[in-house]
């Protein structure tokens, strides 16, 4: 019984943003498969991840939120535009620490309720 390894990444191979059209490396500065736009943060819906294989749908993931597990390192979560499927990935070096910040102070920035409610507490 053979198992099937994933072909390797050559280290010139690049891709282009589906929404800010940045061409950047497939792999990231500590040489990961990257699979997120480094600048805008964005990604193409190409793996299902409730069947685990390649997904049909193809749509725009965009970067919702951050997520940190107990181990302290960065993940990356994003919902598809067609079909709301959500996937989490790891955050590189070279992510734009911008959009990252935006994302992480998101839920503190628009609370689901009005701030002037902690007057009343």
């Amino acid at each position: 019984m053979s198992t099937t390894e994933p072909s390797p990444v050559l280290r010139t191979a690049t891709f282009t943003c589906v929404r800010c059209g940045l061409t950047t490396a497939v792999l990231d500065p500590g040489g990961a498969r990257r699979d997120h736009c480094p600048s805008c943060l964005s990604s193409r819906h190409v793996v299902d991840q409730v069947e685990g294989g390649p997904a049909d749908c193809g749509g725009r993931m965009v970067p919702i939120s951050i997520a940190v597990p107990r181990g302290g390192a960065w993940r990356l979560i994003h919902r598809c535009t067609l079909c709301d499927e959500l996937s989490e990935s790891a955050v590189s070096t070279d992510d734009n620490h911008l959009v990252l910040m935006r994302l992480a102070v998101r839920p503190l920035a628009e609370p689901p309720f009005p701030l002037d409610l902690f007057g009343e507490v």
